[in-house]
């Protein structure tokens, strides 16, 4: 497991995902993207679904990330618990052949009365890396102790826990304080548009960035331009 963890350690992963309403959704545009981001020099991929991560896994040799989400984006995303939310979601994580399963490591309340730490044990069991997404410190710390290999800030400014975490930009403070008061490796995700967060990731103590929108989202990247002054 920790060879995985080593392989992406210093490198920027990149989330490829598009909604099911989104033009790059189709199959062939989301292995295209995939294949784009590694010519790119890409250390690893993060991927939604069990279609993109099977495709992730047969046609490319780096890391892959899988977490499952739903196909619509509730309205109340913040109050609920919906990336890898279930043990199914894991075993089809797995079955579809992802290095890492990363799911909400929150403390919020999950589907069926499930527990973290049950989906964290079967991660454990098919021998694959559990990487809890956090919005807190106290979520992190409370994931380690559930037994967690990886944290990632991915849910920071997402939940109703952290609605003062930063709008504009990455959750540096977080980043800090789970590297500081964790033993894990800590990834940092979430709004990063510039080349110098990345940079200032790796000297707080990030093993990795994990960059989505301002790669992988066309429309979110033509936004920025076209409403700049809106």
């Amino acid at each position: 497991m920790e060879n995985v963890l080593d392989k992406i350690k210093n490198t920027v992963v990149v989330s490829v995902q598009a909604m099911p309403s989104e033009p790059l959704y189709l199959e062939k545009c989301m292995v295209a993207m995939m294949k784009s981001v590694i010519n790119g020099g890409a250390g690893g991929l993060r991927v939604a679904g069990i279609r993109d991560i099977a495709n992730a896994k047969r046609l490319f040799k780096v890391p892959v990330i899988g977490i499952t989400k739903p196909e619509r984006i509730p309205q109340n995303y913040k109050e609920i618990v919906y990336i890898t939310p279930t043990i199914k979601d894991v075993i089809d994580i797995v079955n579809a052949g992802a290095d890492i399963v990363a799911f909400d490591g929150t403390q919020r309340k999950r589907p069926n009365d499930e527990k973290l730490q049950d989906l964290i044990k079967y991660v454990h069991i098919k021998k694959k890396i559990a990487m809890a997404d956090v919005s807190t410190i106290e979520e992190g710390i409370k994931a380690q102790e559930a037994g967690a290999d990886a944290l990632s800030t991915t849910l920071a400014g997402y939940t109703m826990e952290s609605i003062n975490s930063p709008s504009d930009g990455p959750d540096f403070g977080l980043l800090e304080e789970l590297v500081k008061q964790t033993d894990l490796p800590v990834m940092l995700e979430g709004r990063i548009w510039e080349p110098w967060q990345v940079d200032k990731a790796f000297e707080i103590g990030a093993h990795s960035v994990v960059i989505g929108s301002a790669i992988t989202r066309p429309q979110l990247i033509t936004k920025r331009f076209v409403f700049r002054n809106k």
